[in-house]
């Protein structure tokens, strides 16, 4: 019965839920399977986060299929995991979501009117958020932000909460003032651990003029690094029709090139 599900191309869920299970079986199963842990299987979580983003970004329809269900079977890893220390399974994991879910849209699934605007929704989204938090019983601004988010992202939701409080420049050039001072802070910084510290705090305010701008800094610094690549691959190209490496070029001849390429995305043929 078990042997049939896994081999059956049309068996869903349970299929994905089977073959995890044989796959950490200690009787059969995939040694490397069977030895990782819920610290070991996190960075590959994340990893399959960000390539879905990815396939999105590029709109490769197709290879988001393959990644949604990379990032599935990191969440069926994780559940099978707990499921063996009995901490709980993939059905309760299901199961809290699914509350969660009709708990956080009473418009939609209670008795509250639909009657409101994306933004007001989001402001009750964040009411009930932190009602829910209260019952955690975390009771500062900012608890419950995850340690674990990539650190822009972590920087912008901490910035968030504290303006939820008040605790926020009401203008954007203010941020911007204390992006020239942090600026300067790196500039007077001599030693490593200044200097460290300073690069910091400047990627900090960075973060909080995303957010005064509505700009989600990870999706703008992909977009610069996929611009940056592009680029790149530009000089690369040319030299190599010349029949020679960056390596061999000086910064001049590469500069020039980057500059072609930006007249090149400008003016597309």
């Amino acid at each position: 019965m078990r042997d049939d599900l896994i081999h059956n191309p049309k068996g869903g869920m349970p299929r994905l839920l089977e073959i995890m299970r044989r796959l950490r079986d200690p009787d059969g199963g995939c040694p490397w399977d069977i030895e990782q842990d819920f610290a070991t299987i996190a960075p590959y979580t994340i990893e399959e986060a960000y390539e879905v983003a990815d396939a999105i970004a590029r709109e490769s329809w197709d290879e988001l299929k393959g990644e949604l269900g990379d990032l599935l079977f990191q969440s069926v890893f994780h559940a099978q995991m707990a499921t063996e220390r009995g901490l709980f399974t993939f059905d309760e994991v299901a199961d809290t979501m699914s509350d969660k879910m009709v708990a956080r849209h009473p418009h939609v699934f209670g008795d509250e009117s639909r009657d409101k605007t994306a933004d007001q929704q989001t402001v009750d989204w964040e009411k009930i958020k932190a009602s829910e938090r209260a019952a955690k019983a975390q009771k500062g601004v900012l608890d419950g932000v995850a340690l674990g988010l990539p650190a822009l992202l972590r920087a912008v939701k901490l910035q968030k909460r504290a303006a939820r409080v008040g605790f926020d420049w009401p203008e954007t050039d203010q941020v911007l003032d204390k992006i020239a001072e942090e600026m300067q802070e790196l500039r007077d910084a001599k030693d490593p651990d200044h200097q460290f510290e300073e690069f910091g705090d400047l990627l900090f305010v960075m973060a909080n003029l995303a957010r005064h701008l509505d700009i989600d800094p990870e999706a703008a610094l992909r977009a610069a690094n996929g611009k940056f690549t592009r680029r790149f691959a530009h000089i690369e190209a040319s030299l190599e029709q010349m029949g020679r490496k960056p390596e061999d070029s000086t910064l001049e001849e590469m500069d020039a090139l980057w500059d072609d390429a930006k007249l090149r995305e400008k003016t597309p043929d």
